[in-house]
């Protein structure tokens, strides 16, 4: 078997990786599998890998990690290509890409032709429910559908934190409990929010770099371009309202009630974000959402490029 394993839900990736590791009894696994690193790949490490006669089992498992972006055009590619339709029979090829890259490059292209090509993609809302309620029960718990749309809003849909949070709130109502609505708003903690918190800091510091980059963790955790306006909108009306309190000398925790704002570090880093910013810079910033947002609806503008503009101009 040869194959490439990419997309960005590496949960899933994860355990079809795991699945495959199955296959080779455990005592066997050290002897057997071995993997590489694509940012520091060498031929002659694969071959070795690939060469070495299975111990104690009859085949060996080799996972080469982000080799495709990494991996300049050239000799070097080429060498690999063609050792690909080479490799021996007892072994299985794994090339498992936590990055995006070009789908034109030449190794994906050719192990599309010999081998197997599987993307990993965020499973649909209608899938996600599903699954959670399977991973749920599998824990012996319930969940209501409540439950799951708010987990969904506050996590999105990264399988990884899913299963993170299920398995904090399956040890809460432990097993035969069932997991409501006022169980995960008072055990999970709104990921969305900490990670908008963290893309307005960068904003604030004037980092255009940073900001970008956390913009882009936000659209990859499943939050489209459109929401992700409406939530930096919100949280620019909040940090009008928490400076205008301040000025007020009014204290944190009478603050955070005021705004509706959790007291504690979610409050204290609003008053530092507003600080961030000068005089009427907040208002400016949000006429800017309100007139990004219009467009955006209206089809004059990639809402996603909006957002870039706004960030390189904030």
């Amino acid at each position: 078997m040869i194959a490439i394993y990419y997309g960005p839900d590496e949960y899933m990736r994860s355990m079809a990786i795991k699945s495959l590791l199955a296959t080779i009894p455990d005592a066997a696994q050290q002897l057997n599998v071995a993997r590489l690193e694509g940012k520091r790949f060498k031929l002659e490490q694969l071959m070795n890998a690939c060469e070495a006669f299975p111990f104690l089992h009859d085949r060996r498992l080799v996972i080469v990690d982000d080799l495709l972006k990494h991996q300049k055009a050239g000799k070097d590619r080429e060498d690999l290509k063609s050792y690909l339709d080479r490799i021996p029979g007892w072994a299985d090829v794994l090339f498992n890409e936590n990055e995006e890259f070009d789908k034109r490059n030449a190794i994906f292209n050719h192990v599309s032709k010999i081998g197997q090509v599987q993307e990993f993609l965020h499973p649909k809302e209608t899938e996600l429910i599903r699954w959670i309620g399977e991973q749920a029960r599998a824990r012996q718990v319930v969940i209501d559908n409540a439950a799951t749309a708010r987990l969904i809003a506050l996590v999105g849909n990264n399988g990884r934190t899913l299963i993170n949070e299920l398995d904090k709130l399956a040890n809460y109502v432990r097993p035969g409990g069932q997991i409501n609505e006022a169980v995960v708003q008072l055990m999970v903690v709104d990921d969305t929010e900490q990670n908008l918190f963290s893309f307005i800091d960068e904003m604030a510091l004037r980092r255009n770099g940073p900001a970008l980059a956390k913009l882009r963790k936000l659209v990859m955790d499943g939050q489209a371009p459109q929401y992700i306006i409406f939530m930096v909108a919100r949280h620019v009306r909040i940090l009008l309202q928490v400076r205008e309190l301040e000025l007020q000398r009014m204290r944190a925790n009478d603050i955070a009630t005021k705004v509706g704002l959790r007291p504690g570090f979610l409050t204290d880093k609003a008053i530092q974000q507003a600080r961030g910013f000068g005089p009427n810079e907040l208002e400016r910033l949000h006429e800017r959402l309100l007139a990004l947002d219009h467009k955006s609806k209206t089809g004059a503008v990639d809402v996603l490029a909006g957002l870039d503009l706004l960030v390189m101009e904030a």
